[in-house]
């Protein structure tokens, strides 16, 4: 791709101060428009050798543009916050809303070169994070992130001589640096062979590379702003409508019956209540071993809470806080996204609920949302709840790579006995705020939420995160189930440490 770069480019310093306004207006009436849809956003990521004026171009785009809704987003050494979660939580933490625009210095591509070229693991490692960033900026895209990846290109020589010069002059403003840890000509020949590769592997429809020439400052700044100016005009383009399904063929064999995992449970697995009493208090103390362990302040434990209304998660997750320190864990209830959450990718607001390490989030209902209620009731499209399977499934691999414990519960019970709490909840009066006209009604679509919690099981239930189904119908049953389930999980993950 370097290769491209080598016919010089330049542009006249009148040539660009006669095209120049017409670039800030332009600029500015593509984004006003980008404001007023708040439908996307834009990540431009600036990327480069030490001397090729990223700095320069990103004080050239706050002239530019509205600054308003201008974002400098800058990442260098992970700070104490950002060490104790996984390494893309703080790309997550600071996701602009929807009508706003991101700079980012020190991009996940700066992160991963640097361990490669300094780390020197096998490429087998490089390639597989590289094509996980691909389904990281597929997933963006998807969700309404433009991600435009700029890479600004100085030969080697001009690149030794400038950064030459940044070492020995006194520098009359700031500079922005990003590869001093890369200090040898060999190490930097090394980043520009891995860069090459980044770019071949990394350069998708959804998100292709930009190599703009930076030898001359007019030629670069001209061209960023051209670029970002088509970038601007496709992210306010309307949407193209959707493909019609296609006609299903005509079927040539008798179709099976569907398979619910859930009609395979024994609801009538029950406790007694002095049974019960003893193994609670039994799981809750091993609990409260594990987590206050030296191994676990390495980990971290995520739990997940999903069922049935009325299939007790409240009462369980009640018995489960009992057993941690106050200090170190928080409960998130999910609801309706709020018009915060609504303007960023759909995962945001769960990533930026991730524990630190030592810490315990227990999430009463989840990232699921979207593949049970959105897809039962038409909240999402088919392609959106059918694509977030596998987002589903990277969101939760990278918690696990990152030494997160992962528990995910589906508390089952019958029709019939949701029926007896439901009628329960409206004669007890401090039971009665758990119930709402929504709760019977959705009662008439059980068979659609036993077919998706069918699916969601079948299609992310994964080694690291599997799925457990509780027999919640007694809930002295489903409680012990859960707590030693967590337990167990705790036990087996921290004597791999």
């Amino acid at each position: 791709m370097f290769d491209s770069m080598k016919i010089e480019r330049h542009l006249s310093r009148e040539a660009f101060k006669e095209m120049e306004p017409k670039i800030r207006e332009g600029l500015l009436d593509l984004q006003s428009e980008l404001i007023a849809q708040k439908k996307r956003s834009i990540l431009i990521l600036l990327n480069g050798a030490d001397g090729a004026g990223k700095g320069a171009v990103l004080n050239q785009l706050y002239g530019w543009l509205d600054a308003r809704k201008l974002r400098t987003l800058t990442y260098g050494a992970p700070t104490d916050e950002e060490r104790a979660r996984p390494a893309i939580w703080r790309y997550w933490r600071d996701m602009p809303a929807a009508g706003e625009i991101g700079i980012v210095l020190g991009s996940w591509y700066h992160a991963a070169l640097a361990r490669h070229v300094l780390e020197q693991p096998d490429g087998a490692r490089f390639t597989e994070t590289l094509h996980a960033i691909n389904r990281f900026e597929q997933m963006l895209a998807s969700e309404g992130v433009i991600v435009l990846k700029l890479w600004l290109y100085l030969e080697p020589k001009e690149a030794q001589e400038r950064l030459k010069a940044l070492n020995e002059g006194p520098a009359d403003r700031p500079v922005v640096r990003e590869w001093d840890e890369v200090a040898s000509k060999k190490l930097r020949r090394q980043l520009e062979e891995s860069a090459t590769e980044a770019f071949r592997i990394t350069s998708t429809v959804a998100a292709p590379w930009v190599v703009i020439s930076a030898e001359d400052k007019h030629y670069r700044d001209a061209m960023v702003g051209s670029v970002l100016m088509d970038t601007l005009a496709r992210a306010i383009a309307p949407e193209a409508p959707p493909e019609p399904p296609p006609v299903p063929l005509k079927a040539t064999a008798p179709q099976l019956p569907e398979v619910s995992v859930l009609s395979a449970l024994d609801l009538t697995k029950a406790l007694s209540e002095d049974e019960y009493k003893v193994q609670i208090k039994a799981e809750q103390a091993r609990i409260t071993r594990l987590a206050a362990s030296d191994a676990f302040r390495k980990r971290g434990l995520v739990c997940v809470f999903e069922g049935s209304d009325a299939a007790g998660k409240s009462s369980t997750i009640m018995r489960l806080r009992e057993a941690l320190d106050p200090r170190c864990f928080r409960v998130v209830p999910i609801g309706v996204p709020t018009d915060e959450e609504r303007v960023r990718p759909y995962l945001w607001r769960f990533w930026r609920q991730v524990p630190a390490r030592g810490h315990t989030t227990i999430f009463d209902r989840s990232w699921y949302g979207r593949v049970l209620v959105e897809r039962v009731e038409g909240f999402a499209s088919p392609a959106a709840w059918n694509r977030a399977y596998g987002e589903i499934n990277d969101f939760e691999r990278q918690l696990h790579d990152a030494g997160y414990v992962l528990a995910k519960f589906w508390l089952a019970i019958s029709p019939e006995e949701q029926a007896r709490r439901f009628e329960a909840r409206e004669t007890i009066a401090y039971k009665r705020f758990k119930l709402t006209e929504e709760d019977w009604r959705n009662r008439a679509k059980w068979p659609l939420y036993e077919r998706a919690v069918t699916d969601m099981v079948d299609r992310t239930s994964t080694y690291f995160a599997p799925w457990t189904l509780v027999e919640a119908e007694n809930k002295h049953w489903g409680r012990v189930k859960v707590l030693r389930t967590i337990a167990d999980r705790l036990e087996e993950a921290l004597a791999e440490a």
